[in-house]
């Protein structure tokens, strides 16, 4: 076979292979989403007013100063936040991200990823960038037999050879403080249960901030609706309002938002 004949088999190989995918710049945007491979940039940032994110005041404040902290280049912790569905955590770090932003243009960047998503390759990645990120790893939960994972998140967080990068901090969200799954038996086990909590514990020992979210009470649940109602000068009946809570079984900014976004569907308005 001669050579000109295998330059042509490997032009054709070539053309049929997929395009390489381009490399992202990490400078570009506000937020980006890795696939374990690549990032894609997303423009513009969405999130909710931070004046308007009510029943979370202490959580707010705690998350506000630390990502400003990190955007400045400041000593800032790695972020638990954890419980409650619907109460605000993920749009929280979106909000502080933004705010972060505003005050020092182009200091900050959130990524969101999860932790089978080539995480090493990542930091890698952002090792060599001139540049804080805020990693978002959304909605995280471990099962039980999930125990690679969370030992490869705890040595990301601290202490391991591949921990990650100093301009780079996680920020986790879950339903659970410990993340991973607990059950009842742990508590009866014979053989060290002890050290099988402790195990479980270590994870989110791990986060120098851990911040929980709890349902709102009614008094939260009308101010998070009058904060929004106002804003969209948007007219309601706390009558009303509670019975939309009740249909869907329970109080949070989530189930306050749905509601908003009836009243702006009965009066013919968009809320964009």
């Amino acid at each position: 076979m001669n050579e000109a004949l295998l330059t042509r088999i490997a032009e054709a190989l070539e053309r049929l292979a997929p395009p390489r995918e381009a490399s992202a710049d990490w400078h570009a945007f506000p937020a980006y989403v890795w696939d374990g491979k690549a990032a894609r940039g997303i423009d513009p940032l969405e999130a909710p007013a931070l004046d308007l994110m009510q029943g979370i005041a202490k959580q707010k404040a705690a998350v506000v100063e630390n990502v400003a902290r990190l955007s400045r280049g400041a000593a800032a912790h790695d972020m638990l936040l954890w419980g409650a569905r619907g109460m605000g955590k993920s749009a929280l770090l979106r909000a502080a991200t933004l705010a972060a932003q505003q005050a020092n243009p182009g200091s900050i960047a959130l990524v969101q990823a999860s932790p089978d998503a080539g995480l090493a390759d990542l930091f890698a990645t952002l090792r060599k960038v001139d540049r804080r990120f805020l990693v978002f790893l959304d909605d995280l939960g471990f099962d039980a037999g999930d125990g690679d994972g969370a030992r490869k998140l705890r040595s990301w967080l601290e202490g391991g050879v591949e921990a990650r990068p100093a301009n780079v901090r996680l920020a986790v969200t879950s339903n659970r403080r410990a993340i991973v799954e607990r059950h009842l038996s742990e508590q009866d086990d014979p053989i060290n249960p002890r050290d099988v909590i402790d195990d479980r514990l270590a994870l989110a020992d791990r986060f120098g901030l851990s911040l929980g979210f709890h349902n709102c009470t009614q008094d939260e649940y009308l101010a998070i609706i009058a904060g929004y109602a106002a804003h969209y000068g948007l007219a309601y009946d706390e009558g009303d309002a509670l019975e939309w809570s009740k249909r869907r079984g329970g109080r949070s900014g989530r189930v306050a938002w749905q509601y908003v976004n009836e009243l702006a569907g009965r009066a013919g308005r968009s809320l964009s």
